[in-house]
């Protein structure tokens, strides 16, 4: 399994305008080929982190390259992020519990 890790934080004033882009974007990747969840979380202080995990490498980088999600990475660097970085993880070991 890979993991990415990706943290940004965003110009002010364009909070409503990225909330429907974020939520097409967690629908189309959920229909990609060896997608397998999508969190996003909010801190404290402004930053705002989104993990996502596929299968492999291979399916991450297809959802990389799919036309739309490259379109919403363009119009994030020109117009929503002020900073972003990705990290990608491969998974040395996965465990949970359930009570």
């Amino acid at each position: 399994m890979v993991v990415v890790v990706f943290r940004s934080r965003l110009k002010p004033g364009i909070e409503q305008e990225i909330v429907e882009m974020d939520a097409r974007m967690a629908s189309l990747a959920a229909t990609m080929p060896g997608f397998v969840s999508y969190r996003q979380y909010a801190s404290a202080d402004g930053e705002g982190v989104a993990v996502v995990e596929f299968e492999s490498h291979e399916t991450a980088a297809a959802w990389r390259a799919h036309p739309e999600h490259r379109e919403a990475q363009r119009l994030g660097r020109e117009r929503w992020f002020s900073e972003y970085r990705i990290t990608v993880c491969d998974v040395a070991r996965d465990y949970s519990f359930k009570a």
